[in-house]
């Protein structure tokens, strides 16, 4: 970079909030007194010097002068375009002020020195790139604005420091970013500075284009519905002048709904005040769309529309009969209920404390068993109507109470759709899968769900969206669950318990006869007297084909048949009509899938080697047996403890511990050999380990295999049992004793061991279940060991397993 440098003895020209670059000529009023002293003190000089008068064009900012200035000439001298007197002045190059000194004239005379840098030839590449990148961005401003004249002119300019002092034209820089580039020395630097500016505000002009062009579009979009409005209320003007009609407003048409309409007066009074912000409110606010919407929802709603409940007892009892086997439980509440109602109404207690006589019951059990079918036959049954809301899987709060009404979308909650679904006050709401709600950052619908459910509190529920009282004391709510454990304890506690364990083998036929195989048979389209299934033939569809405690599967099952047969005769292979009997089961949908140990080979059983016994257990999907196999391992090679698999929970685990410290404690009383307890390590496994298993109701189970284990005696085929088990041997009461027997009956099991102080759980137990089960009721481990374990076998020593 070379660079020159020239004394220079010249008279200042003031510039007030302006700057002038080098290569920038400019028109200058004489009238001006500084302008006027210092081009007459330069032409006084330039008499005595060749060329053109000299001046310093110095920029003065709150009157401080800049520590640069322009060497100036002064072109010409005459009139500016409005006739005043003026002179055009060009600038030159830099000058780095100095000391003040004397001269001819009025004007103040400064010493300077000329700062002018070059660039070397050729250009560094780097320099080339910035040179381009300038009159790129220069170009693309200029033709913005339409000067294209000028574009041509910007890119003639090769100089470095020429191009970046043409910037000092722009109009959109500032005084501070001119005098920035003023007192910038080195060209490159000052094209580098003079690009970054140019780049800046071509970045601000589009920013603020793509403001002004979406405001322009909004206005136009506000313009052109104004007009349509405008255009809309014409042509409904002249509609209903040609019908004959009054003029009338929205507001007025919703006032007068409001007030025709048969609302408590709570509410009519909160819709009035509705009505009055809608007519204050302008077509364009978004207010009023939501104050429309708000007064539709409140208007469908049936407010003081109510179903007369039939309160014919018997005739709703049969009504549930035809409808659902089984089930006792639920028609005695039901039965119940409309009993109540019926002597509350003939006494003229309908309404009492401002609450009605509404019921909440929890339907509790396993899936299939017909819980949400359930709902449509009480509403049926109460001639109410029928509605049915899907909890599964909901996690925001907002689903049950709606929400508010600012948000954008905002919709009242489930139940007030319900209830405006229903058309009536008095509906039968079925609240499906209570236990699978969820809850997250969005809140607990479970417990937005406390008040609808309370019948202390419903009568007043306050729904987010409507914002009024709703009064929710009418309603039957049935909920459904499969696992009482998934429902929180406070909703639980609002609700009555109903539990549905299961069906038996018994009603299982009858459903399938009477529901599902005409369900069936028309949805296959077969005739009823086309395809008739032998009663042997369901009972083992319900035996060995299927082994749950609904009838899901069942049906499943029923209509593979049906479909089977139906392909048959359309193939030609089979003739209708046709008996299905038991033998054909299998040559039509296969082998069976649930044998019962009972009717395997008895080598083939689990339970013929010793160490093995079957226990019972609850799952989600109802009843189940549970094996419980142990081992004992070499005192050679395996270490002494004890080892669990099969996914086992810590009170699983715990019930395991208390059992081998029970018998390593009293075996020698029950003459079994302890000592093998001390020195080989015990291993306890529960089959299907992918189960996650977990509760004390194992404890016996686990005591008698391993007593099994160590005496050498198998343990009977055809008894299961359950139980908890403690320290002194004592057998302790558990839960599930029905869902248990359900599952035994299924399993073919004929003996069952419970608690003692289980014993009144047999009143709920079907009796025809308890005829084909021996149920022995014990307290202590000792009678169960006497009762499981088969006699020993001529008096031989055991044979102990070995786990490899």
């Amino acid at each position: 970079m070379a660079s020159t440098s020239t004394p220079l003895t010249l008279p200042v020209l003031p510039l007030d909030d302006e700057v002038v670059l080098p290569g920038m000529v400019v028109p200058l009023d004489l009238n001006d007194t500084d302008v006027r002293a210092a081009v007459e003190a330069a032409e006084a000089a330039a008499r005595s010097e060749p060329g053109k008068p000299k001046v310093l064009l110095v920029p003065r900012i709150d009157g401080t002068y800049a520590s640069t200035g322009v060497l100036g000439t002064v072109e010409q001298v005459g009139r500016l375009a409005d006739g005043d007197p003026g002179a055009l002045i060009r600038g030159r190059s830099r000058v780095k002020i100095g000391a003040g000194t004397t001269g001819p004239g009025a004007a103040l005379w400064v010493e300077g020195t000329t700062v002018d840098q070059t660039v070397p030839e050729p250009l560094p590449g780097h320099v080339t790139e910035l040179v381009k990148e300038y009159k790129a961005l220069a170009t693309a401003w200029l033709r913005k604005r339409g000067a294209w004249q000028v574009v041509d002119r910007v890119q003639a300019i090769d100089d470095v420091s020429t191009l970046a002092d043409n910037s000092g034209y722009s109009p959109f820089l500032t005084t501070e970013q001119k005098v920035e580039l003023l007192e910038t020395a080195d060209p490159v630097t000052r094209l580098k500075l003079a690009t970054q500016q140019l780049r800046d505000h071509l970045a601000e002009q589009d920013v603020a284009e793509t403001i002004a062009k979406d405001v322009q579009e909004g206005v136009d979009k506000q313009q052109r519905e104004f007009l349509l409005r405008r255009q809309l209320e014409a042509v409904r003007k002249e509609l209903r002048e040609l019908n004959g009609e009054q003029e009338g407003e929205e507001s007025d048409d919703y006032r007068a709904r409001v007030e025709a309409a048969d609302l408590p007066e709570k509410v009519r009074e909160a819709a009035l005040k509705e009505v009055d912000k809608l007519e204050r409110s302008s077509d364009q606010s978004p207010e009023g769309s939501w104050i429309r919407t708000w007064l539709d929802t409140v208007l469908e709603l049936p407010w003081n529309e109510r179903t007369e409940d039939a309160y014919d007892i018997q005739g709703a009892q049969a009504i549930l009969d035809a409808e659902h086997a089984g089930l006792q439980d639920v028609k005695e509440r039901i039965t119940e209920y409309l009993a109540v109602r019926k002597r509350r109404s003939d006494r003229g207690l309908g309404v009492v404390g401002g609450r009605r006589g509404g019921a909440v019951l929890a339907l509790v059990g396993p899936p299939g068993v017909g819980k949400t079918s359930l709902g449509e036959s009480v509403a049926h049954a109460m001639g109410r109507k029928f509605v049915r809301v899907a909890l599964g899987g909901v996690r925001d709060e907002a689903e049950i109470r709606g929400h508010r009404r600012t948000y954008v979308g905002a919709l009242p909650g489930r139940i007030v759709r319900a209830i405006k679904e229903a058309g009536s006050m008095n509906p039968v709401v079925l609240l499906d899968e209570i236990d699978k709600v969820g809850s997250d950052f969005r809140g607990d619908p479970a417990a937005a769900l406390l008040e609808v459910l309370d019948p202390a509190q419903n009568h007043t529920f306050r729904d987010h969206y409507l914002e009024v009282e709703l009064d929710l004391s009418d309603v039957v709510f049935l909920a459904t669950a499969n696992v009482l454990e998934a429902i929180p304890e406070a909703l639980l506690d609002r609700m009555e318990l109903v539990r549905l364990d299961g069906y038996t083998e018994d009603e299982k036929i009858v459903i399938a006869r009477d529901h599902l195989l005409p369900r069936q048979l028309e949805r296959a389209g077969l005739a009823k007297d086309e395809v008739v299934i032998d009663e042997s033939a369901l009972r083992k569809l319900a035996g060995e084909y299927t082994r749950e405690a609904g009838v899901r599967t069942l049906e499943r099952s029923v209509a593979r048949l049906l479909r089977k047969v139906a392909a048959q005769h359309e193939l030609g292979e089979r003739e209708l009509p046709f008996t299905v009997t038991d033998e054909e089961l299998r040559g039509l949908i296969g082998r069976p899938h649930h044998v019962p140990e009972s009717a395997q080979d008895p080598a083939e059983r689990r339970t013929a080697v010793p160490g093995v016994a079957t226990g019972l257990a609850v799952t989600g999907a109802g009843g189940d047996v549970l094996f419980v196999e142990a081992s004992l391992a070499d005192p050679e090679t395996g270490a002494a403890g004890l080892t669990l698999t099969g996914q086992l929970g810590d009170v699983m685990k715990e019930s395991a511990q208390i059992a081998l410290s029970f018998l390593r404690s009293r075996g020698a009383e029950l003459e079994l050999p302890v000592g093998d307890l001390k020195d080989r390590g015990v291993h306890i496994h529960f089959p299907a380990g992918a189960v996650p298993k977990d509760g004390p109701s194992a404890g016996v189970t686990m005591t008698t295999a391993l007593a099994s284990l160590l005496s050498g005696r198998l343990v009977r085929t055809d008894v299961a049992m359950t139980g908890e088990v403690s320290l002194t041997g004592r057998v302790l009461p558990i839960g599930g004793v029905k869902q248990k027997l359900l599952a035994a009956h299924r399993a073919g099991v004929t003996t069952v061991i419970i608690p003692k102080r289980n014993e009144a759980d047999l009143d709920d137990v079907p009796a025809e279940v308890l005829d084909k089960l021996d149920v022995h009721a014990v307290t202590d481990v000792r009678q169960v060991l006497e009762l499981a374990l088969s006699p020993a076998t001529n008096g031989a020593a055991p044979e102990v397993p070995v786990a490899a």
